[in-house]
């Protein structure tokens, strides 16, 4: 059912909530099928990733374990250099595993590409990456993502886990945010 009200901040809605339900599942659905041999570890990326795991991980039939990595990327504003420091780090040791990167959104994919970098250098047995939406007209390098629910047009977007300055995570659509929010 689509929504009709929104955060007063939201110019328009991008994705409404039974949209982004259905992909979710459909993802799952794939994932189950690409792993049914030997499930993956999912490795969100926080904090963002958070409900795209959660509702993701529910729809995967299989005995997924989950683990999570913080990133920061250094930057200006809105703006990702591509150097990057680690906040947190993965507990488990993924040596001779099949991970998959769960994102929130790739936009430049310069955080990502060191992610996978990063990621790769410790023996896993693969690395692929699952990410609701993807804004390819914002990326910087090419990255090769297995399963990708939306590309989206390159938008500030807000909710279903994307914030501005950590407000509007816990929307349950994906908004696009009014300029007049982020450019004072």
């Amino acid at each position: 059912m689509p929504q009709t009200h929104h955060h007063p901040d939201v110019e328009r809605i991008l994705l409404d909530e039974q949209q982004i339900r259905e992909k979710v599942t459909e993802l799952g659905e794939q994932i189950a099928a690409d792993y049914a041999d030997e499930p993956p570890i999912l490795v969100g990326v926080l904090k963002g990733a958070v409900m795209v795991m959660a509702d993701l991980a529910r729809s995967i039939p299989l005995d997924v374990e989950m683990d999570w990595m913080a990133v920061s990327s250094y930057g200006s504003g809105t703006k990702s250099s591509g150097v990057v420091r680690i906040l947190k780090d993965l507990s488990a040791d993924i040596d001779g595993r099949r991970v998959l990167i769960v994102e929130d959104i790739i936009d430049s994919g310069l955080t990502l590409k060191w992610l996978l970098s990063n990621l790769r250098s410790r023996g896993p047995k693969s690395v692929e990456i699952c990410t609701l939406l993807r804004k390819p007209e914002a990326a910087r390098v090419e990255i090769d993502v297995k399963y990708v629910g939306f590309d989206i047009p390159n938008e500030f977007v807000i909710g279903y886990g994307l914030d501005f300055s950590e407000a509007y995570r816990n929307l349950p659509y994906v908004g696009v945010l009014k300029r007049s929010v982020y450019e004072d």
